[in-house]
């Protein structure tokens, strides 16, 4: 509906009624155009729509890949659709990731913890609130100024002004895109799993991933002691997640199935079979056994059959079962089979390192049998993009017969190296990792878990080292706010992005000309308008 058409319907519900003296119809269409989105599910319905029709291009185009990057708090998501849209006029294609990591670090009650589920169930879906009321607010703001502008054009007679801003506000696009949202292992079994996925949905989130940890003994993916779930045990997960999305109507909702079982060599369960073959004797099949004589059976022992042979699995003391070395990468494929197979939309293998030949090697075995199989793919920060890269150049070079005696493979990740044509090959296939794992190794979407963690700490390690040392105020003034002004970042006029000029709107809304404004010849923000 137009910005014209808005002003129309609202006059018509205002001409209903004699007494509201003082409603203006523009204000309402105003009011109701900046807060497009009622509720979190009109939102995930949203979000979901547009997240399944770019699946669908990258089917068609993989150079059609999506990316995102974690954020731990509303403004930080924000202002990075903010920058988004500053820089490249649209946020097609680039999505919010919340990341499970990151609620543990910096937003439980406890304090920071350990990526091991021990955060409030809860904080998760708060955030996924927080950062949709963030972007809806960056929305009200834009348009805000939008309407500002529309009716200084108007005031002054200028009749083609008018006319492109009325356009700029009905082809607006909104800063709410979809989030990608980790609900861990479940928290708990598949009911606590559906409850949970209920909150993440009504907060807005029309994707969630999950993975095949065992909840209570959740790690991090790049870490080690991990300990999967049989398949079947995941896979009731899966459907509690898809019965949460379509008891609330979001029938396009997405679900990420995370495996990490290429780290993970302990399992806490052996599976349930009914058959040989079946998907618990599968799973079954990967144990670490050794062959016993039923006259030689110890107390307390566990044993399975296989192949009409008795075996006993090795259990450590922790009453964890292990399985056989080197059967990562195929249990892993297994696993991406299996989910894809039971209602899982996309795929996210949690791997040791970035490296394409290995993802995509995975990711050809599973289209062998599920074709369209694509990936969310961690740009992860625990790992050494630097020097895995460069490790990867000098062994490629190795490989070709090159002369590799400049260089140490073991301390590539020195300064020393800096400049030289190893590192820039290595810059090189940094830069296009993304688009080239995205055509190679199946890689729908690009994200990276932790980014703003990280640059929350860079830039304050900067301005305290410049502003509590000799630069004094110059290192904020220098190293900030003259950057903000240089490069445009809306946040140095500070009242404005918290709302101040959006709150003046609405007094004079309510008020008129007794209407109090904060925005006035005095206001010290506009100290940044030269």
């Amino acid at each position: 509906m137009t910005y014209n058409s808005q002003i129309i319907e609202a006059g018509k519900a205002i001409g209903t009624e004699p007494n509201w003296n003082g409603i203006e119809a523009e204000s309402v269409a105003r009011m109701r155009l900046q807060n497009r989105f009622r509720t979190g599910l009109d939102i995930a319905r949203y979000t979901a729509k547009i997240m399944r029709e770019d699946m669908a291009a990258y089917d068609a185009d993989p150079a059609k890949y999506t990316q995102s990057l974690g954020c731990w708090h509303g403004f930080i998501g924000q202002q990075k659709m903010i920058s988004i849209k500053k820089h490249f006029g649209s946020t097609k294609r680039r999505y919010l990731y919340l990341s499970g990591w990151m609620v543990a670090a910096l937003r439980s009650e406890f304090g920071p913890l350990p990526d091991q589920s021990m955060h409030e169930k809860t904080s998760v879906p708060a955030l996924i609130e927080e950062l949709y009321t963030f972007l809806r607010q960056a929305d009200a703001r834009e348009l805000g100024m939008l309407f500002r502008d529309l009716d200084k054009a108007k005031a002054a007679g200028d009749a083609v002004n008018t006319h492109r801003l009325l356009h700029k506000i009905d082809e607006f696009q909104t800063h709410v895109v979809p989030i990608i949202a980790d609900i861990d292992a479940g928290f708990g079994n598949a009911e606590a799993t559906y409850l949970l996925a209920k909150k993440f949905i009504e907060a807005g989130a029309c994707c969630i991933q999950i993975e095949n940890q065992v909840s209570d003994e959740k790690q991090c993916g790049h870490q080690d002691g991990k300990v999967t779930v049989p398949h079947e045990d995941f896979i009731a997960k899966i459907r509690a997640v898809r019965y949460a999305f379509m008891e609330l109507g979001v029938d396009e909702g997405i679900i990420v199935a995370r495996t990490d079982s290429l780290g993970a060599g302990l399992t806490k369960q052996i599976a349930f079979t009914r058959e040989a073959g079946d998907i618990g004797d599968q799973y079954n099949s990967f144990l670490d056994c050794d062959e016993v004589d039923a006259a030689n059976i110890g107390h307390g022992d566990v044993l399975i059959t296989r192949g009409g042979k008795l075996m006993k699995p090795k259990r450590l003391p922790s009453n964890l079962f292990q399985f056989r070395s080197g059967t990562g990468e195929d249990r892993c494929v297994l696993d991406c089979i299996h989910a894809l197979q039971n209602g899982a939309d996309l795929l996210w293998i949690e791997t040791e390192k970035p490296h394409i030949g290995q993802i995509g090697g995975m990711v050809s075995r599973i289209r062998e049998v599920m074709p369209n199989a694509k990936l969310v793919y961690n740009n992860s920060p625990s790992f050494n993009w630097t020097l895995n890269f460069r490790q990867q150049v000098y062994d490629a070079w190795e490989q070709e017969g090159r002369d590799m005696a400049a260089y140490d493979r073991a301390k590539l990740m020195s300064v020393d190296y800096d400049g030289t044509e190893l590192a820039d090959e290595a810059d090189e296939r940094i830069r296009t990792f993304q688009k080239d794992a995205a055509r190679e190794a199946g890689i729908f979407h690009h994200l990276i878990t932790l980014p703003t963690y990280h640059t929350a700490a860079l830039s304050t390690d900067n301005l305290a080292k410049e502003y509590f040392g000799e630069a004094g105020m110059l290192g904020y003034v220098k190293g900030v706010q003259r950057q903000e002004i240089r490069q445009g970042i809306a946040c140095v006029k500070h009242q404005n992005m918290a709302g101040s000029d959006m709150g003046d709107d609405h007094k004079e809304y309510f008020a008129g000309e007794a209407a109090l404004k904060a925005g006035g010849e005095h206001n010290t923000m506009n100290q940044f308008a030269a």
